[in-house]
């Protein structure tokens, strides 16, 4: 039969496994959230400049210094 102690580091055991399943679906809910969040950043440009002329690549590159 177990013990006490052995009883309690199981169940801490369980409990730190429990937890670090917990942060690990945090992260992911929290990354999900980040990319809904930049869809909708990304959704709003796109309707707010969608009727808007295209600049071309090459001109772009320019205008940011990018050569």
């Amino acid at each position: 039969m177990l013990s006490e102690i052995e009883k309690r580091l199981m169940s801490e055991t369980q409990f730190l496994k429990r937890l670090e399943k917990l942060e690990s679906a945090m992260a992911r809910l929290q990354e999900r959230i980040e990319d809904l969040e930049d869809l909708r950043d990304l959704e709003g440009a796109i309707a707010e400049n969608g009727g808007k002329p295209l600049i071309p690549w090459e001109e772009a590159k320019k205008d940011l210094d990018l050569e």
